[in-house]
């Protein structure tokens, strides 16, 4: 591709979102000092200094900012292009100068004093124009029950982390609904088609609809309240809100309000029928197309105003109708004329993930028919998996549009200690140097957030680096210690040990999914090859332990030792269930009680009580967020139901099963614990009685029992209950020994 065709696909996106009154400068900085305030108290956040001027990026156009100051008496200068520009000056600062460290799982800020001067004046220039947040399955797996408090929480780390680019999607089913009853359909008609609150990712991308909802009227009010709030506190860092747009999916109740009307009914998607998939696809040479299209957007622009970025995704995870080139543009291009017809400036943001989902159907024409159908610069492609499974490489780096890397990391939100690091550290680098390379920036996809931090500190970093970081294991030994607020030889070795092992694996063996035996439905033939010596993790737990009596007064250190002692806990299960099904194919009923036994009845329960004692891991947590988003006890009911689907069954049969699988204290002892069990008890009666194990019999017992704890009202703690060190340690001491000893 001719350098000309590249220079002029990224020139408009190099401009989207720029320039903007000197009103918005003194408005982004109002909202980095109020950040300040927030994050550090009034006192420490009067002695910094913060201003926006946007001729800062006078030169590149690129979100830049510039640190100088401190030290005794006088005041630390922040500067920044943008809002965001200035929040990531901060967070340098204290990151680099102070040893803080902000994370999802708790802060540390204990500033030096006085503030550390700046030694000469830093400027920094992001390589890229953007740095991007979220999947859209994010909203459902990680933001579903969240308030404004959180909410706020969570946009301030994106502003220290230099987000300047995320999706902004609640509320828009309340859009629709007025638009669906401007068309004629009934209110009961629209309340059949939205699925649950937890599920409103697969339902804004047409896989799902009506799948255990419906949403109630409180439901719409409370998130229209919290989009204003979250759009208003967005726009005034500076970052870019992308809103939603029409993709193309509509109820099947349009074929009553317009019997001919031209729609295509899809397949099913997730193992659902066609009672909660099959999604219908309006054609997009039929006229009621862009009327639909245009009615969204203009009513959606009306409540939200817009920052000309929309999210659209057609063909997520479904097959089109047509493999036909001109049926795939003609499609692609109906999408993006509705957004046009209400805001000639409209940029379409595209998930990828479609071209990697479906590599069979997405040949050269088909992706080619997509990417062609919308002017150069105008379709903006999420390379959604790019740190494993790369399409720019395959798409000669699609084929002119602009593109941004993105680190995906994470399915389900499950827990598991896992990431790539190394994939990462260097992507975005090699990306840039691709022949013609069209990247505008990089991103964090994860589906659900609040775990592995030290992967999204990397990745965040890297939006502001040029290079990749030449050295990792020192980087991983600087992030212990700002974690922890202090250097401590015993962490860093056990840091040290967790990044060449859990965070080493190749992009080859790459999954973001815990297919652990602990959160899976037993059988006898379940995998437990990891991609890293085990060894790492229980010398990195012991390391942990031996740290306990310096750092156990930071949150995150204690977070941390209940992630590598349920990580640990895991590599057990998956040890002992080989013995037991070593055992039970060896026809030998005392070592399959022994080891059937310990998993079933000794470790699980053990796990569990670890995983009490720290909040971040109560399931009584989870399902209190839930419920305190209801309005009646029916609502709190409806909600946490909907919140104990997405993490068990999925689906009324178990469509999904256990994708989104936590490692939860009440979720190991009352869903993990009988199901495992019941497993081993009737391995046990298939071996006392000489008769082969019925697995078919096993899943139907089994889903008897997952059934019964969706189903269920029993109500979890929400406060942590025990001492995590000294539970660790209790945990530590029964069973390293008999790793250590081979003797499990």
């Amino acid at each position: 591709m001719e350098a000309v065709a590249v220079a002029a696909a990224l020139g408009f996106l190099l401009l989207a979102g720029a320039g903007g009154s000197a009103g918005d400068e003194v408005r982004e900085a109002a909202a980095v000092r109020a950040l300040l305030t927030r994050l550090l108290g009034p006192g420490p956040a009067a002695a910094f200094s913060v201003s926006v001027e946007r001729a800062l990026a006078a030169e590149s156009g690129l979100d830049t900012y510039r640190l100088s100051g401190g030290g005794a008496g006088a005041r630390v200068q922040l500067l920044g292009s943008t809002g965001v520009a200035a929040a990531a000056g901060l967070h340098r600062y204290l990151r680099d100068f102070c040893g803080c460290h902000v994370a999802w799982s708790g802060s540390q800020l204990r500033l030096p004093q006085p503030l550390p001067a700046v030694p000469e004046v830093l400027t920094e220039a992001t390589p890229n124009r953007y740095r991007y947040y979220q999947n859209v399955c994010t909203h459902s797996y990680s933001f579903v029950w969240w308030d404004w408090a959180r909410w706020e929480r969570e946009i301030d780390w994106m502003a220290l982390n230099g987000i300047n680019l995320a999706l902004a999607w609640n509320g828009q089913e309340a859009i629709w609904q007025r638009v669906y009853l401007a068309l004629g359909m009934t209110q009961s008609e629209i309340d059949e088609y939205f699925t649950g609150p937890a599920f409103l990712a697969w339902g804004r991308m047409g896989n799902l609809h009506t799948w255990d909802g419906p949403l109630t009227r409180s439901w719409h009010l409370k998130q229209l309240y919290l989009q204003h709030r979250i759009l208003d506190r967005m726009r005034s860092f500076g970052m870019i809100p992308v809103l939603p747009a029409f993709a193309g999916h509509v109820p099947k109740a349009i074929t009553r309000v317009f019997p001919q009307v031209n729609v295509t009914q899809l397949g099913s998607w997730g193992h659902f029928n066609c009672s909660y998939s099959c999604s219908f696809l309006l054609a997009p040479e039929d006229p009621l197309f862009p009327v639909v299209g245009s009615l969204f957007l203009r009513e959606l622009t009306k409540e939200f105003g817009t920052d000309h970025i929309y999210g659209a995704d057609t063909f997520n995870e479904m097959q089109p109708p047509s493999s036909e080139p001109a049926y795939l543009a003609a499609a692609t291009a109906a999408v993006y004329q509705a957004m046009t017809a209400v805001d000639p400036d409209a940029v379409w943001l595209l998930q990828g993930w479609l071209f990697h989902h479906q590599r069979t159907f997405w040949g050269p024409a088909q992706v080619g028919a997509v990417l062609g159908a919308v002017p150069r610069g105008r379709l903006l492609v999420l390379d959604l998996f790019a740190e494993s499974q790369p399409m720019y490489i395959r798409t000669a780096s699609f084929q002119g549009q602009p593109f941004i890397w993105c680190m995906l990391h994470n399915f389900g939100g499950n827990h598991g200690l896992f990431g790539a690091l190394e994939a990462v550290n260097r992507g975005p680098a090699a990306a840039r140097l691709f022949p013609n390379s069209t990247m505008v920036g990089t991103g964090m996809t994860p589906e659900g957030i609040g775990q592995n931090e030290v992967v999204y500190a990397l990745m965040a970093e890297l939006g502001w680096r040029k290079d990749p970081v030449a050295d990792l294991e020192a980087w991983v030994t600087s992030f212990a210690a700002r974690r922890y607020g202090v250097s401590h030889k015993d962490a860093e070795t056990a840091w040290k040990l967790l990044l060449r092992s859990v965070y080493n694996c190749s992009a080859e063996a790459y999954s973001g999914h815990n297919q652990s035996p602990l959160v899976k439905r037993p059988s006898l033939q379940m995998g437990t090859t990891v991609w890293y010596n085990r060894s790492d993790v229980f010398e990195a737990w012991w390391l942990l332990l031996t740290a306990a009596p310096a750092l156990a007064s930071s949150p995150a250190f204690l977070y941390d030792l209940v992630d590598v002692t349920r990580q640990a806990a895991q590599e057990l299960i998956s040890l002992y269930y080989e013995e037991a099904r070593t055992a039970y194919l060896n026809k030998e009923l005392v070592p399959l009680l022994r080891a059937g036994g310990i998993l079933a009845y000794e470790l699980l329960p053990a796990l569990d009580k670890v995983l009490a004692s720290d909040s971040r891991f109560l399931l009584g947590s989870w399902l209190k967020q839930a419920r305190e988003m209801a309005v009646s006890e029916a609502e709190a009911h409806f909600y946490e139901q909907n919140s104990r689907y997405q993490l068990t069954l999925w689906g009324p049969e178990g469509n999904i099963l256990d994708y989104a699988n936590k490692q939860l204290a009440g979720l190991v002892a009352d869903y993990y614990t009988p199901r495992w069990q019941l497993f081993v008890e009737m391995l046990v009666q298939s071996l006392a009685q000489g008769v082969p194990f019925q697995q078919q019999q096993f899943d139907k017992n089994a889903f008897e029992l997952e059934e019964t704890f969706v189903l269920s009202t029993r109500r979890y703690p929400s406060q942590p209950q025990g001492d995590t060190v000294d539970l660790a340690k209790k945990f530590f001491l029964k069973y390293y020994p008999r790793w250590v000893a081979g003797s499990l």
